[in-house]
């Protein structure tokens, strides 16, 4: 079994990347889970979402607490809510920022970045001030993973984005390819 974490905040599209993500393994065969985190709902808060995959029926109904990878929609979040906590030895933190890969030092895990929030606000998703993110960095998360076909990917943006869709499949696209690791 694989298991992921989210981490954003409230309004850049957390509960929909984790949706968009199962459905994207889920095209490939794979057994999945996907549900959110939140406290009381509002615009910048943090949430999370956690995926769960496996070849096998999923029969754990628990928050994830020990993933094998994480991605953070919001880099201050690192400072403040610690995301990269329970993360597995050698598993992957996959990061939304601007800095290098060299910016980032955490034990035991690897990372990578891409800035989502540029990609995001070229294309138009959400302001410049509050860019939704998501179908951006899983872009990236596809490529870093190599769990699943970018196609794949693709088809669930294209079923389960709200608005936007070619936008956000276009990130999705420049994402997979700018992603540093």
């Amino acid at each position: 079994m694989i298991e992921i974490k989210i981490h954003g905040r409230g309004g850049q599209g957390s509960v929909v990347a984790g949706k968009i993500l199962a459905e994207a393994f889920f095209l490939e065969n794979w057994f999945v889970q996907a549900f959110p985190e939140f406290g009381t709902e509002r615009r910048g808060a943090p949430v999370s979402a956690f995926v769960r995959i496996a070849r096998k029926q999923i029969f754990i109904k628990s928050n994830v607490y020990k993933p094998d990878y994480v991605i953070v929609l919001d880099p201050s979040l690192i400072k403040t809510t610690q995301p990269q906590k329970g993360l597995k030895k050698g598993g992957w933190i996959l990061i939304n920022s601007p800095f290098s890969v060299e910016e980032y030092k955490f034990e035991n895990c690897r990372v990578a970045v891409v800035d989502a929030s540029k990609i995001a606000t070229h294309f138009g998703l959400g302001s410049a001030t509050s860019p939704i993110v998501n179908t951006a960095i899983l872009g990236a998360f596809a490529r870093v993973t190599g769990l699943f076909k970018l196609e794949s990917l693709l088809k669930s943006i294209e079923d389960f984005a709200p608005v936007k869709k070619s936008e956000n499949i276009e990130a999705a696209k420049q994402a997979f390819e700018e992603v540093l690791f």
